[in-house]
């Protein structure tokens, strides 16, 4: 006897439900019975997975402690972020995503207010072919060369500028 269980859910931040854009299209499984158990996701849970990790603000982070130990003269820190909600699209044996970030480079000074020096922007279209080897679920990253994807590099400019160099 078999028995066929549907079930269906979102996700989104603790204590922050909020609708979001996508709509969740349905698919079918392909009707296989050598196995126990069987789990199928489909994109939608792909695309409110990163929906909810960006509202949330989990893809932004600081990073301080690290940089602090290199050589420039003042104490770097770093303030990654993610400027777009990643969009995760399925393909037969791989998957893409596409990504749009930024790296912005502060110097820490003596008095502990921060200094910008420059901001790295970037977009990538990446593809992520999956592989079962050894009963093992394998990917290797490749970044697609079709891609529109970009890095621009924007430096500080204030009034009475410092050179570059010379702070680090």
């Amino acid at each position: 006897m078999r028995h066929i269980y549907k079930m269906t859910g979102i996700v989104f931040p603790a204590g922050n439900y909020s609708d979001s854009s996508y709509v969740a299209a349905s698919f079918t499984i392909p009707d296989q019975s050598d196995s126990m158990l069987y789990l199928a996701l489909s994109e939608y849970f792909f695309q409110m997975s990163p929906f909810a990790y960006y509202t949330a603000g989990a893809f932004n982070m600081i990073v301080a402690e690290e940089v602090e130990k290199c050589s420039a003269p003042y104490p770097l820190m770093l303030k990654l972020m993610s400027t777009e909600i990643p969009i995760i699209s399925l393909q037969r044996d791989s998957f893409t995503v596409k990504t749009q970030g930024s790296v912005e480079v502060l110097a820490i000074l003596p008095d502990s207010t921060t200094r910008f020096l420059f901001i790295l922007k970037t977009a990538d279209n990446t593809s992520i072919p999956l592989n079962i080897f050894d009963q093992k679920l394998m990917g290797s990253l490749c970044l697609n060369s079709d891609s529109s994807g970009f890095i621009s590099l924007q430096f500080s400019s204030y009034p009475q500028p410092t050179p570059m160099l010379d702070l680090l």
